[in-house]
């Protein structure tokens, strides 16, 4: 890995309840690159993010960026980050370019029109300019929350859940967006339950949940850990143990020998699943229903929690 631009360092948050959203969370992510941070609700996706943009303070722990601790020289690294929250909150009757004009001037930024015209271009958003925010989509909307995030010219850019709640069509314009600006050397940290968005965009992606970073994986390694898939048989008649023809299988007998669990990957050249079928058939077992799940991220984070536990 290229030198880190953002490091994070036995990073914890205990609120006054007691309760710990952030447990001794280490990362380190390289300039330019694209990292995916997955998890289910409550996992402590934004408590990251919010106490590396120093929204919230941490209780122990540290975090640098480009170099500058958060705590000691917060101005130089907050100048650095670029945040796109979850919740659109704009100001509803300003115009889009004043909207953008205003967030470069809080961070002490001199006027730079050029510059914000190309960044109200790259994101389809220069027609707009003259609108009142009230008047946009709210696809558009989010846009010029990434307007606003970039405004200053930061070297990170965090984008917590970008795509909760938009339609499949907005989503993919969102990732040709992270794809753009990560092409202009931009570094992006996106937090996302959707696995498919990891897919698309990510150079490496993390697991997180109870505030604790279970993983961090090159995204081939981790998409093939979860490309695996279910198929439950369920048979006419129950079994008490399984024939010699299909012996040598992955498979597993549940509901008192009543179904059949064979488990597979979806990305293999072949999975196996006509010759069992097939297997099956010579057998003499009679299939009364088939289906196939695949194990929801829920699944996976609690498997690798039982793993951590275990060590």
């Amino acid at each position: 890995m290229t030198k880190p631009i953002l490091t994070v360092d036995r990073l914890t948050k205990v609120y006054d309840g007691g309760f710990t959203a952030l447990d001794a969370v280490s990362l380190e992510i390289a300039e330019g690159e694209i990292l995916a941070l997955l998890g289910p609700n409550g996992a402590g996706k934004t408590t990251l993010i919010s106490t590396i943009c120093g929204i919230v303070q941490p209780t122990s722990g540290t975090v640098s960026v480009g170099g500058h601790d958060t705590q000691s020289e917060y101005r130089a690294a907050r100048s650095l980050i670029g945040l796109v929250p979850q919740e659109i909150n704009l100001e509803p009757f300003e115009k889009v370019i004043n909207t953008v004009r205003f967030s470069r001037g809080l961070f002490g930024k001199p006027r730079n029109d050029a510059y914000l015209e190309k960044i109200l271009r790259q994101l389809s958003l220069w027609d707009k300019k003259d609108d009142a925010i009230r008047t946009l989509s709210g696809g558009m909307k989010r846009r010029v929350l990434i307007a606003k995030a970039l405004s200053h010219e930061p070297r990170v850019l965090f984008l917590d859940e970008p795509t909760a709640g938009v339609d499949v069509e907005l989503r993919r314009d969102m990732w040709e967006i992270v794809r753009t600006l990560s092409d202009s050397g931009v570094t992006i940290i996106l937090t996302t339950h959707y696995i498919e968005e990891a897919e698309a965009m990510a150079d490496r992606v993390g697991v997180i949940n109870n505030g604790r970073i279970l993983l961090v994986e090159e995204k081939a390694d981790l998409m093939a850990r979860m490309g695996q898939k279910e198929l439950r048989i369920d048979l006419a008649e129950p079994i008490t143990t399984l024939p010699e023809g299909l012996r040598g299988r992955d498979l597993e007998l549940e509901d008192g020998g009543a179904r059949l669990v064979y488990r597979y990957d979806t990305r293999a050249e072949r999975t196996g699943i006509v010759r069992l079928l097939t297997a099956l058939q010579a057998e003499g077992l009679v299939v009364s229903d088939v289906e196939t799940k695949q194990s929801s991220l829920e699944e996976i984070f609690v498997g690798l929690v039982k793993e951590g536990d275990a060590a």
